[in-house]
């Protein structure tokens, strides 16, 4: 039970105690106390050995607060000389969020259905990408293609990679490649967290929050004087991973620099472990893999100078990435092949204020420049001499930069009945590529946005929000959105949304030319933006009996997502000319439950999920309105503190996926899918020397899964192949890990 009880009045004595459902009575615990007096300023008293702190004599009425690491927040009011008895609930497995938030706040009290992923998970993933952190995630599928890496689908979204929003620190990754950020390229080592809301946030972070938006915190505390970490990563398909980090704190400086360089020396179906095999395979049929040889190099500073109230951040890093495709031996002599070479270089640099203003408001800016580029080339390598012979006519470079701005005015206290938002977003975007019209295009996006949060009673909050956007290249929709919480205690959540998302086209979409001999594929100016239509309904409950804490969820939503931007064949075209249009919609609709618990040396979790997804031909055809597919997860976490011991097992089932398409050339409706699949790692890590040196090992992707077989029906034409399998995994395999951290 979390509340507050009113306690007999007594005329002498004058006291707030705190007590637990367990009748202990909580010692040594801030209790704070604003005065009613315009300007009067906070009061602080502390609990004695039975839970008492004493009021003041003169100055009611005053607003409560009492704030403690081992107890939920509580709020509330007291009139007059009497004594107040508050009741506390020790605090449950909820993690602090700031995405989507005024301030930091818990996530159970957090009007957004927010989900984390903690250090302690990653590590104990063994995850060193994006890409492997994600695969435990319910309504989170992914995909792998050769040349651009991974990406992910999000809550049944149409397109791999489109409609999420990927952040760090709450700025955007530039660079995507087919419409999507390569997950393999967003290395961990020097994230804190990642933060998760499914569902559109265009409100706050605009374009491409459609289906959700995952934002990763960077460790930015340096809690001593002087540390540094280093750290080793194998694995048996031939992953050679290296990063080292550190920095110091001094007064009101603090300074942290990381690297690392990840090697991966490419796998193809059958291949066996390769235990430190470093050849190049550079002359026979076993050169060419189906997962691309890639070389990452990566390396970030972040200084923050802090002040009083006030904090400067500045975050700058580099990273390069080369992917190697290494084309098969030609007939008839096989002496001679095909390589081409895929450079990313990318960087980042990014400078934050936060500082904190009179009446409690809070200014959070940043200004941001990212740089991207992609340099394709292509060469005849001779097998005989191992020489290469690249031919710069079909070497290609793209260049995409972005200057990012946003700041926002919050007022956030969760004991007032109304805090409000208000900020801007400022989006520019460059793009040059032989593969643009005229080469270079740009586009501007400006937006005001804002939203409130209102309490009518201390259950419920209310949180209207509203975007307003101008584009240089097209309309930008208004975007309103309005979530409700309500509380009736501290365990018990009802949430419930209803967002408007929107993609907009991107400069591809407005401006791609490519014409050659398969190609004739054409972008439109006049596009619009997509938008959606997103409800969500949610329900939590959470808790802790003795050393028992738990937390289970059930959440629905449905989405729609209008004019939908479609390669389609160009009405008056030839065959293979190709263009964007808005033509289509797409719904998706789902439910997902997930229960959490912690008991002593273990934590559990399960959950499951079912997706569907809309079948537009079924308006004209004799088919079902919906294909469904479900998802179910699970992991298992021992940790033995005594012993700097843990084991993790982690399980995921992703169901087969279905959808409908028309094929031209048996001029009827046939099915496209995707069967299904099952994905279990198990982890083990010991921490030695007074938990400096932590090594870890494990086997992932324990039942073995490489391709999973998937048809894809279409018509005759250049666009519409036929894929019979669809790469998940590497097979099964093996890693052992080793970090060491110093500290002074």
């Amino acid at each position: 039970m979390c509340g507050l009880l009113l306690a007999a009045a007594s005329a002498n004595a004058q006291y707030v105690r705190l007590m637990t459902s367990g009748d202990q009575h909580p010692s040594s615990v801030k209790v704070i106390l604003t005065p009613s007096a315009k300007g009067a300023a906070d009061i602080v008293i502390v609990t004695d050995a039975d839970g008492k702190a004493k009021l003041p004599a003169a100055g009611y009425p005053y607003r409560i607060a009492v704030h403690d690491m081992s107890y939920e927040n509580v709020h509330d009011t007291i009139g007059g000389p009497y004594d107040k008895v508050i009741w506390l609930d020790a605090k449950t497995m909820s993690p602090v969020v700031i995405t989507g938030q005024y301030q930091a706040t818990s996530a159970d009290n957090a009007v957004q259905r927010v989900e984390v992923i903690d250090r302690k998970k990653i590590d104990a993933m063994a995850a060193q990408n994006l890409r492997d952190v994600l695969t435990n995630q319910l309504e989170v599928r992914l995909e792998y293609d050769a040349i651009f890496g991974s990406s992910m689908n999000m809550q049944g979204s149409r397109r791999y990679g489109a409609d999420a929003k990927i952040l760090i620190d709450g700025v955007p990754v530039v660079g995507k490649q087919d419409g999507a950020i390569d997950l393999s390229q967003v290395n961990l080592a020097n994230i804190e967290r990642i933060e998760i809301i499914k569902g559109p946030m265009s409100v706050s972070y605009g374009t491409d929050a459609i289906a959700g938006t995952v934002n990763l915190i960077t460790k930015k505390t340096v809690k001593n004087k002087v540390e540094a970490q280093a750290g080793t990563y194998y694995e048996t398909p031939g992953t050679y991973n290296v990063n080292v980090g550190g920095g110091f704190h001094r007064k009101a400086h603090s300074l942290r620099v990381d690297g690392f360089r990840n090697f991966f020396g490419g796998w193809k179906p059958g291949n066996g472990a390769s235990f430190f095999d470093f050849s190049d395979r550079p002359a026979d049929t076993s050169r060419a893999m189906l997962w691309k040889p890639r070389e990452q190099y990566q390396g970030a500073l972040q200084y923050i100078y802090t002040h009083g109230k006030t904090s400067v951040n500045y975050k700058g890093s580099y990273f390069y990435e080369v992917i190697t495709d290494r084309g098969m031996p030609m007939q008839p002599y096989y002496e001679m092949a095909i390589d081409r070479r895929y450079h990313t270089y990318r960087r980042d640099n990014a400078v934050f204020l936060n500082t904190d203003v009179a009446g409690g408001k809070h200014i959070n800016v940043f200004a941001a420049y990212n740089a991207y580029k992609r340099v394709k080339t292509e060469g005849v390598n001779d097998l005989t001499t191992l020489t290469e012979n690249r031919d710069p006519a079909l070497q290609d470079i793209s260049y995409y930069n972005e200057f990012n701005s946003r700041g926002v005015l919050t007022s956030g206290n969760s004991n007032k009945k109304l805090d409000y938002e208000v900020g801007y977003d400022v989006n520019i975007q460059f793009a040059n590529s032989t593969q643009i019209v005229d080469r270079r295009q740009q586009m501007g996006n400006y937006a005001l946005y804002g939203s409130a949060e209102y309490r009518p009673f201390s259950q419920l909050t209310v949180r209207p929000g509203l975007r307003y956007g101008y584009n240089t290249r097209y309309d930008a929709p208004l975007i309103p959105s309005v979530n409700l919480m309500y509380k009736p205690d501290s365990r018990l959540a009802f949430r419930a949304s209803y967002a408007k998302g929107f993609r907009q086209p991107d400069l591809k979409d407005l401006y791609f030319e490519l014409v050659d001999i398969n190609h004739d594929i054409h972008g439109n100016p006049d596009l619009k933006a997509e938008y959606s239509d997103n409800y969500l309904a949610s329900v939590s409950y959470n808790g802790r009996t003795n050393d028992v804490a738990y937390r289970t969820s059930i959440s629905a939503y449905y989405n729609r997502v209008n004019d939908l931007i479609t390669l389609v064949q160009k009405v008056g075209g030839g065959p293979t000319e190709y263009w964007y249009q808005n033509i289509s919609f797409f719904v998706t609709k789902g439910l997902q439950a997930t229960a959490d618990v912690s008991v002593g040396a273990f934590a559990i979790s399960v959950g499951g999920s079912y997706l569907g997804t809309y079948n537009q031909l079924s308006e004209t055809e004799d088919l079902p309105e919906f294909s469904y597919s479900p998802e179910a997860r699970s992991s298992i976490t021992y940790t033995n503190k005594q012993y700097g011991f843990s084991v993790s097992a982690f399980y995921k089932y992703t169901g087969r996926a279905i959808r409908y398409v028309w094929n031209d050339d048996a001029d009827m409706a046939v099915q496209a899918r995707m069967n299904d699949y099952t994905i279990a790692d198990l982890t083990m890590s010991k921490q030695f020397f007074k938990k400096r040196l932590n090594i870890s090992a494990g086997c992932k992707n324990l039942f073995d899964v490489a391709n999973v077989a998937a048809t894809q029906g279409g018509g005759g034409g250049v666009h519409a192949a036929t894929t019979s399998s669809a790469a998940i995994s590497m097979g099964r395999y093996y890693f052992v890990g080793t970090q060491y951290n110093f500290s002074k």
